[in-house]
């Protein structure tokens, strides 16, 4: 199996909706909700430190609205400097921002590894699983998602909105990796946002009607449906298997930071004095 220690270029999305200020960047004093402190790091530090710190990627770029934003932070700014870190602007919306980074990205540099920014209880070991299991799988596209009973056997109150399917229910990590440009046609499912666990018309606009339908009755399972997606792309698609409760968890309001901050006081322990 190949080592996937510097194999990929990072990505992450950060940018702000369009004229709307998150409530939680707002209760903060800050511009981004990713660059909200959570348990004593912004959640954005948090995301790219995992990246770097798996080995897996040798540089990430942070797809973001307003770049002077990092400037805030001392690790961004430090990684900044080392250029280990590069800010590039965001375009329209998800689909369009993706593609405009990727096509920014040289093809030596390829191929990448797309995160969020407000993934914040993600670690460097389920990077380093994502991406052996991507390069294991030989698809173009992979997508890392997490078993239900895997996040409600521990995180019973992660409430979750998981994809049920022939072989189970399963929520997305938001980790996705490309293998070439030419799997960038499969950026069109971030058109719409993504949130697909809440909004099925989205599965049908961008997946087609037969694995819209084989989807709601639950007649494929999650390695069919991703299959049959990539059928209709013209690229090959598979899931990627991962074992960690927190793989979903994302912050999207005050209930799942409350959530994540919960999950790092378990992991980390207290704050110390002089990391605040």
């Amino acid at each position: 199996m190949p080592e996937p220690a510097t194999r990929y270029t990072g990505l992450v999305l950060a940018a702000r909706r369009p004229g709307i200020l998150d409530p939680l960047a707002r209760a903060a004093g800050v511009s981004h909700k990713c660059m909200v402190p959570i348990h004593g790091k912004a959640m954005l530090e948090r995301v790219v430190g995992a990246l770097l710190d798996s080995g897996c990627c040798k540089h990430v770029y942070i797809c973001i609205d307003q770049p002077e934003a990092l400037k805030s932070n001392v690790k961004l700014t430090g990684w900044l400097a080392d250029r280990l870190l590069t800010t590039v602007p965001a375009v329209g919306n998800l689909a369009d921002s993706v593609v405009s980074v990727a096509e920014k990205i040289p093809d030596q540099d390829w191929p990448i590894l797309i995160s969020t920014g407000d993934n914040a209880t993600h670690t460097p070991e389920i990077i380093r699983d994502f991406a052996t299991g991507s390069l294991r799988t030989g698809a173009e596209v992979t997508l890392g998602i997490t078993r239900e009973e895997v996040v409600i056997a521990t995180i019973p109150e992660a409430g979750k909105a998981f994809h049920r399917v022939k072989d189970g229910g399963f929520s997305s990590c938001n980790l996705y990796a490309l293998s070439s440009k030419r799997a960038l046609k499969t950026v069109e499912v971030f058109r719409g946002g993504g949130q697909f666990g809440k909004r099925h018309r989205r599965i049908l606009k961008s997946f087609g009607l037969v694995p819209f339908i084989l989807y709601k009755l639950k007649l494929v399972t999650i390695e069919g449906i991703a299959h049959r997606i990539g059928k209709g792309f013209g690229v090959s698609v598979a899931p990627v298997f991962l074992p960690y409760d927190y793989g979903p968890i994302d912050v999207d309001d005050q209930v799942s930071f409350d959530l994540t901050e919960k999950i790092l006081k378990k992991r980390e322990g207290p704050i110390l004095r002089s990391e605040e």
